[in-house]
């Protein structure tokens, strides 16, 4: 069972170490999204299940992002999971974490949709990475 756990452990650290970070403008559209590198590349995006709703997000569309993950593939990325916080937007020239915010509740969520109290439509509210615990 240890013999597991380290295998494990250096299986985390090794994939962590691997992680690159993929800047560029986010475009997304119905087909998916994807982000226009600096030398004016599309690079498609992927990620898990939250990840992607996120990218299907159209009130992102336009904003400068920092993706963290890898390449499967010339052209296309695999953002990190979710909970590593590896998909940051700029605003006003700082990162943001992308959230999801509920007026009625005050509950914030990780992905956009309806909330999960009074089912209202939350609002994007993109917050500062150190503010969120």
């Amino acid at each position: 069972m240890r013999t597991c756990l380290c295998f494990l452990a250096l299986a985390l650290a090794c994939s962590a170490a691997d992680s690159v970070t993929l800047r560029g403008k986010l475009l997304i559209n119905s087909s998916g999204a994807a982000v226009e590198t600096a030398d004016h590349s599309k690079v498609t995006l992927d990620g898990d299940s939250q990840t992607q709703k996120v990218l299907h997000d159209t009130r992102l569309n336009g904003f400068s992002i920092e993706a963290k993950g890898h390449y499967t593939s010339p052209g296309h990325f695999l953002i990190d999971p979710m909970h590593t916080r590896a998909l940051l937007v700029r605003k006003d020239g700082a990162l943001k974490l992308i959230t999801y915010w509920c007026d009625v509740c005050s509950i914030r969520s990780f992905t956009p949709g309806p909330c999960v109290c009074c089912q209202k439509e939350t609002t994007l509210d993109l917050r500062d990475p150190d503010d969120i615990q």
